[in-house]
């Protein structure tokens, strides 16, 4: 084999290992059927949300996942294949893959990989239907603040009444 295709293979399975050891989670798709438009759709929607999508051939994506010892991925990696990467929010990948995918029946979700762990079809598909970060983050501050707001409210109560009471009687003292 030529040294320049051997150390250009090389460099793709380096790529792929970076971009699986960087990454909190991975979609593996079926993208076959897809028109030019649906695909420029779907990287739109995937670059809005910071996930890096990618078509790799399966035997560089094999040594890759051999190599980081998750060579159970490798049966899911038939036919043609096109990869998500996302870094920072757990579900934003499953999320944008799993909208896509219901309204255009020609993607088909495979499985993924979520913190390092293999992940089925039906796995990404629950982690796409739970809420995003940012509100899963203010349902907990404001289930947090609730007791603390009823406890401000259970000390004030006898002051506001005694305050609603003095304001009372100074008002019946102005009229009379």
């Amino acid at each position: 084999m030529n040294e320049k295709v051997l150390m250009a293979k090389k460099e793709n399975v380096e790529e792929i290992k970076e971009k699986i050891q960087k990454a909190q989670t991975i979609v593996l798709m079926d993208y076959r059927g897809l028109n030019v438009e649906e695909v420029t759709e779907l990287r739109t929607q995937y670059r809005k949300e910071g996930v890096d999508y990618k078509v790799y051939k399966n035997t560089m994506m094999r040594f890759a996942f051999k190599d980081l010892g998750l060579e159970d991925f490798n049966e899911y990696l038939t036919g043609p294949n096109a990869v998500a990467f996302g870094y920072d929010d757990v579900a934003k990948v499953a999320k944008v893959s799993s909208d896509f995918a219901k309204k255009n029946d020609k993607l088909e979700i495979k499985a993924g990989i979520i913190e390092g762990k293999i992940a089925s079809k039906a796995e990404i598909d629950q982690l796409a239907s739970l809420p995003s970060k940012e509100v899963l983050l203010t349902q907990l501050l404001g289930g947090l603040n609730a007791p603390i707001q009823g406890f401000v409210n259970v000390i004030n109560g006898p002051i506001r009444g005694l305050a609603i009471a003095l304001n009372q009687i100074a008002e019946t003292k102005v009229e009379a």
